[in-house]
């Protein structure tokens, strides 16, 4: 497990997140520990090395 700390697009926090690092690439929604809007988080490892991140908010 990573421990990543990105900001928020909704509330602007800077939040952490720990993440799997045995899955190559992830895309999956969790909830803002500050403001609880759902973000849509994609990632991707390569060697359990984070390449990519990115959270988005979700359109609505």
């Amino acid at each position: 497990m990573l421990e990543h700390y990105f900001t928020c697009p909704y509330c602007w926090e800077n939040i952490s997140m720990l993440l799997d690092n045995s899955v190559p690439n992830q895309k999956y929604i969790e909830d803002c520990e500050v403001c609880c809007n759902p973000i849509q988080i994609s990632l991707q490892f390569i060697d359990s090395e984070l390449q990519h991140f990115q959270a988005d908010s979700i359109g609505q």
